[in-house]
């Protein structure tokens, strides 16, 4: 990587802290928002698949599946965010050194966590589908479908997390190419090994699970090997491998802001199960009109996902630079650009429900009029969803990683599932529908709140301590001298400073 600065009106590659903020922001969240399109487009084919050949109990035991794994994801996620955004600082820094400490210990812990939950998944299946109260006429195939998930789950972890360190690194445009070759892998080998096509044995739905496999391995083996042909910075090759000796300092950094990170995710599926106990309670029919909607529900969710993603990768660059005055411009811009295009996405739902819902399950199903009404009620609630979205990235890549999980939880357990379960025995199925709706609503006021009057801004991913007498430094993590000079001059080729030693961190 070419560390001087770039020249005035040219921004360098992987670079985020210069240039117009609405069109950088843009052009990174494109490859973003792509990925997360075939990711879902992805998953609803498959769905497809499932639904058509194999039928709704098949589809109600993908989607209670699927939640386990959310949940199992989630555990391991915020160390994988928190090493993302401290790739972010350091390359906003132009600190190498510490970007590929940060990647050597938090993929050695990644990989190995996912191994342990890997095979602890895979013996405990049943009891896990037991307790969710997945449906009995979909139990065995939700045993047989998890089962094979679990086999993927290091092999999914280690590729999410080396695209989620890419995109701290300011480059979205190769984990949407890899993404694109894994979902091309796994839509072209669901229906071979489903049906047994040709020379592959006829699985059913393990066959969907094992077509999900087979692109997780290649995909991740591809990029490995380009990354290592491209040379890239944050490659580990020959000292630098005694990076992947955990540091235990590091460690303890990255656990620390991981955790309430992890947290997050782990509160979103554990309702997320809870939600799927109270629709299975509805029977086979209801929760597959509900799994069918939330594949919706996905589309609709990605402008505000990538939008996040881009901005936290945006801002935690800046925030390492030590260009505020830019962190707030990219929040507004986000914001603006998740209203637009989550707001399109929500009118397309609405005209276009039935048509879409029919490619899932069949015209006549009376799963679909329950899809149908579940969508109505609930999709106009993403558009606030969104916006809170993007005001938790900005604070997080601060360092900033409590309130958010403080803010979701209180959003989630003292308002959506309280909702729905005192209105349950009234208003069945209704109410776990209405509870989104006030989930949404208690999360955006709260969010909006810590984003105007919370202390964000002087969190700390690093532990840089200023020098006696001196006010606190909020360039988290770029030396004061350099902070003075990104904020107070244009840089030049001739004058870019050299990059600064790794600090140690707390």
């Amino acid at each position: 990587m070419d560390e001087t600065a770039p020249s005035p009106g040219r921004r360098a590659p992987g670079l985020l802290t210069e240039g117009p903020i609405a069109r950088t922001l843009a052009l990174f969240a494109l490859p973003v928002l792509g990925s997360s399109v075939l990711q879902s487009l992805n998953a609803s084919i498959n769905a497809v698949w499932v639904g058509r050949f194999l039928g709704e109990a098949a589809l109600a035991a993908t989607s209670n599946a699927n939640l386990v794994l959310f949940l199992l994801l989630g555990t391991i996620f915020g160390v994988g965010m928190a090493a993302t955004i401290l790739v972010g600082q350091a390359m906003g820094r132009r600190d190498e050194v510490l970007a590929k400490r940060v990647v050597g210990s938090s993929a050695a812990f990644f990989f190995g966590i996912s191994v342990i939950f890997a095979g602890g998944g895979w013996l405990l299946t049943d009891q896990i589908l037991h307790l969710l109260g997945t449906p009995p006429d979909a139990l065995p195939l939700a045993t047989a479908y998890l089962k094979v998930i679990f086999l993927g789950l290091p092999f999914m972890n280690f590729l999410t997390f080396l695209m989620t360190v890419l995109r701290g690194a300011g480059d979205s445009r190769t984990p949407f190419a890899f993404m694109g070759l894994s979902v091309v892998l796994d839509m072209g080998f669901n229906p071979v090994l489903i049906l047994g096509l040709g020379p592959f044995p006829q699985m059913g739905i393990a066959g969907a699970a094992t077509a999900t496999l087979i692109s997780q391995v290649v995909s991740l083996s591809s990029l490995l090997v380009l990354l290592y042909l491209r040379k890239h910075p944050l490659r580990l090759a020959g000292p630098d491998l005694a990076y992947l000796k955990p540091d235990p300092t590091l460690l303890r950094a990255l656990v620390a802001k991981g955790l309430p990170m992890g947290l997050q995710m782990i509160v979103i599926s554990a309702s997320a199960l809870i939600m799927m106990s109270l629709v299975n309670s509805f029977g086979s029919r209801t929760a597959a009109a509900y799994g069918v909607a939330a594949q919706l529900w996905t589309y609709v969710q990605m402008p505000a996902l990538a939008i996040g993603a881009a901005v936290s990768s945006m801002a935690a660059q800046n925030v390492g630079a030590g260009r505020w005055d830019r962190v707030e411009r990219i929040t507004r811009a986000g914001v603006a650009f998740n209203i637009l295009l989550t707001g399109a996405m929500v009118a397309v739902l609405y005209v276009a429900a039935r048509h879409v819902l029919g490619l899932f399950l069949p015209t006549d199903s009376a799963a679909v009029a329950i899809a149908i009404h579940i969508n109505q009620i609930v999709v106009w609630t993403f558009i606030p969803f969104g916006v809170t979205i993007v005001l938790f990235a900005t604070v997080r890549a601060t360092g900033d990683v409590w309130p958010p999980l403080i803010i979701l939880t209180l959003s989630i357990v003292m308002v959506r599932l309280p909702f729905a379960w005192l209105l349950e025995p009234d208003w069945g199925a209704e109410a776990v529908w209405w509870s989104f709706a006030f989930g949404s609503g208690v999360a955006l006021i709260l969010s909006t709140a810590y984003y105007r009057l919370g202390r964000w801004k002087k969190a700390h991913m690093l532990d840089d301590r200023p020098a006696a007498g001196e006010p606190p430094d909020t360039g988290h993590g770029l030396p004061r001298g350099r902070a003075r000079q990104y904020l107070g001059q244009e840089h030049s080729a001739a004058a870019a400073p050299a990059v600064p030693k790794a600090p140690d961190l707390p």
